[in-house]
């Protein structure tokens, strides 16, 4: 049996194996801070092998950079002892729900999440502090030794906050909130999906920093847009010579896989689709001849090139050059002639119109109706290739649902006092920005998760459209400040305010669709008369009419609940992960390798952790011998952490012939149990991988 390392992994220890894989020429010694021989990476090496031109230090060139930045990037690879302990008691539907709330400094969470979430998170939206000179940053410490990261370990301070106030005056303004921001985001990116994409609100103060950062983190390449919009109608009174209401959203995709869903044509688009065929499909008519630049003949020649209609038996021709013939027999010959009188040319080539000649039709130009001048149109069909019509997304956004105002009456509709939370985010924002992540059946991460708007918006875009998407929200446990109406409503930490704005929004969800439950999908002009019979009579016209509607197939299922996880210190003693600090002496007196204070469901979500077994999934509690037994994700991992553990329970499991079997390091009743062990998993089920912790 293997023991878990319980820990997460060190990023650049990995990085390293790889670049030596790659580049063994490039592997060298040198001399660390302590005076320790240690491998490295030759740098000039490197260089030559993957570039034509070696960039020494003073040589100018472009970068973006700051104080500490190298830091921040150890920061990011550096791995930490931590685990997320399950908290049923604040959690909703804990054993069904695969909703996530984790409690915790979201560098360390995010990097808990490596291992379990890599590559898995479809989207990611972000409203991190956005450096006003008047809000907070995560204080990361660059400067600790071993002893005080250990000390510190729980990276809070004396009262219990890990958030400083990053004022203007501040020599380090810009390069405390950098150094918070980039770590975040390097991480952030190897948990997405390879088509999967990050939002990020921010304002002006931090926006032209952030955009390099990303630039250098998901690449220039993926910069899909940079969206502007109105956060606050009236302004802010007390800017500086202009009343400041737009914010930004940057948006940033992790490949060219990524595409943002378009949006259905709104009234004003689809109103000029105003003709019909004879099979009643709607369409517009659009002039062939090319406009705007490259017009002219000259800039694509082979797209000149005559049409012949008969204005009498409305036949209409194409060729590659002119016929004089048909001039004769009545046919008017049409070239893309510019208004100007200049040669102009066709949107599309001699081939393509004769294969799409059936949807093109000959009119007079209208600015020519006296002169019988005619042109080519284009029947532009409104469910052009069989899909209805869709336009692209603007970069600009004014619309009054997504401003701050609606956001708070959002908050106070859910019985909150608009002084408990200054500054939530429009939950029709973020399902407007999950619409354009076209997210369905995924994960979304928000770890700087706030109220948790976010998760209001998950619940209820999927309430609407039946979606399986699942929310991840991360937040520090920040304390409220004991004056604040936060406070004396009993709210002691940002993370009860979002705890408790989750249950009350699936609360609101589920009570409305209880409501809805009776009216079904309208299939027919019959089911929109019942459904005006409903409306008219009340709820007892649906139980008359119920029966008309069995046809309808209507899921409900809808999950609103959430699993709490908190960010705590390792659940293992560190004499038994890092002996190399400990007097061999201290071994004797040990009896366990874990903590007195920690439960059976707190080992079993750090060995998920370690396995890479999602956080969400399904769990089972069964009694086997007399001992406690976990099954988790129906069998893929079987775990049982009492001291216990007999032949009868060993043979239990490993019938079952899960992937993983985890059983305590300890926990074997005896010593011939222990000796038997492999022996009965070698017999039964030899293909199961055994660990103990």
């Amino acid at each position: 049996m293997d023991k878990l390392k319980m820990h997460t992994s060190n990023k650049a220890d990995e990085n390293f194996r790889k670049l030596a894989a790659m580049f063994p020429n490039a592997v060298t010694e040198t001399i660390n801070e302590n005076g320790e021989v240690v491998r490295a990476i030759d740098k000039d090496v490197l260089m030559q092998e993957i570039s034509c031109t070696v960039v020494d230090g003073n040589e100018e060139r472009y970068q973006f950079t700051w104080p500490d930045k190298k830091k921040s990037v150890l920061l990011a690879n550096a791995p930490i002892n931590k685990t997320l302990r399950p908290c049923r008691e604040e959690s909703v539907d804990f054993d069904t729900t695969e909703n996530l709330y984790i409690e915790g400094d979201n560098l360390e969470v995010l990097k808990l999440l490596q291992e379990t979430y890599l590559g898995k998170i479809k989207m990611i939206y972000i409203d991190p502090p956005y450096n006003t000179g008047n809000d907070f940053v995560y204080e990361d410490d660059f400067a600790q030794n071993a002893d005080e990261y250990l000390a510190n370990s729980g990276q809070f301070d004396e009262d219990g906050n890990r958030m400083v106030q990053n004022t203007e005056s501040n020599g380090r303004f810009h390069t405390d909130w950098l150094n918070m921001i980039y770590p975040r985001l390097k991480l952030a990116k190897d948990l997405l999906t390879e088509d999967g994409v990050i939002f990020i609100s921010i304002d002006d103060n931090e926006v032209d920093n952030l955009k390099k950062i990303c630039d250098e983190v998901f690449g220039e390449s993926n910069h899909q847009a940079t969206i502007s919009y109105v956060r606050k109608t009236s302004g802010k009174q007390d800017s500086t010579n202009f009343m400041k209401s737009t914010e930004f959203i940057l948006v940033y995709s992790k490949s060219a896989l990524w595409e943002c869903k378009p949006l259905l044509a709104e009234d004003k688009v689809t109103d000029r689709y105003n003709k019909a065929d004879e099979d009643g499909r709607k369409y517009r008519e659009t002039d062939l001849r090319k406009t705007g630049s490259g017009d002219r003949r000259e800039d694509r020649p082979l797209m000149w090139y005559p049409f012949y209609f008969n204005p009498k038996t409305n036949d209409l021709q194409v060729l590659e050059k002119a016929d004089l013939s048909l001039a004769e027999k009545g046919y008017v010959e049409i070239f893309p002639i510019k208004p100007d009188g200049s040669e102009g040319r066709w949107r599309w080539g001699y081939s393509t119109a004769v294969n799409n000649l059936s949807f093109l039709v000959a009119r007079i130009m209208p600015k020519y109706k006296d002169e019988d001048k005619y042109t080519v149109y284009e029947k532009d069909y409104i469910d052009k290739n069989g899909d209805v019509r869709t336009v692209k997304e603007h970069t600009s956004w004014d619309r009054k649902e997504f401003n701050s105002d609606n956001a708070m009456l959002e908050f106070k509709n859910l019985g909150f006092s608009n002084q408990l939370f200054p500054f939530p985010k429009s939950s029709a924002l973020i399902k407007h920005i999950v619409y354009l992540a076209d997210v369905e059946d995924g994960y979304i991460l928000d770890f700087f998760s706030g109220s948790a708007t976010t998760a209001q918006a998950v619940m209820q875009i999927n309430s609407e459209d039946n979606g399986k998407r699942k929310f991840i929200m991360v937040q520090l446990p920040e304390k409220t400040d004991e004056k604040s109406e936060a406070y004396k409503a009993g709210y002691k930490t940002i993370c009860e305010i979002g705890k408790e704005r989750i249950r009350r929004a699936g609360a609101k969800i589920n009570k409305e669709n209880e409501r809805l439950k009776d009216v079904p999908l309208l299939k027919d002009d019959k089911d929109i008369q019942l459904f005006n019979s409903i409306a008219q009579n009340g709820h007892d016209a649906v139980e008359r009419t119920k029966s008309a509607f069995e046809r309808c197939d209507v899921s409900y299922s809808l999950d609103t609940g959430f699993r709490v996880l908190k960010c705590d210190t390792s659940n293992m003693k560190e004499v038994y992960y890092n002996p190399a600090e400990y007097e061999a002496s201290l071994f004797s007196s040990l009896e366990d390798n874990i903590k007195e204070d920690r439960t059976p469901e707190d080992l079993l979500f750090q060995v998920m952790l370690d396995l890479g077994i999602l956080l969400s999934s399904k769990i089972e509690k069964t009694t086997i011998g007399g001992c406690k037994v976990f099954n988790v994700a129906d069998g893929f991992l079987y775990a049982c952490f009492d001291n216990n553990i007999s032949d009868e329970v060993v043979t239990a499991i490993a019938k079952k012939q899960p992937y993983y079997a985890v059983f305590r390091d300890s926990g074997m009743a005896s010593d011939s149990v222990l000796t038997n062990f492999d022996q009965i998993f070698a017999s039964i089920s030899p293909s199961t991988v055994r660990k103990v912790l």
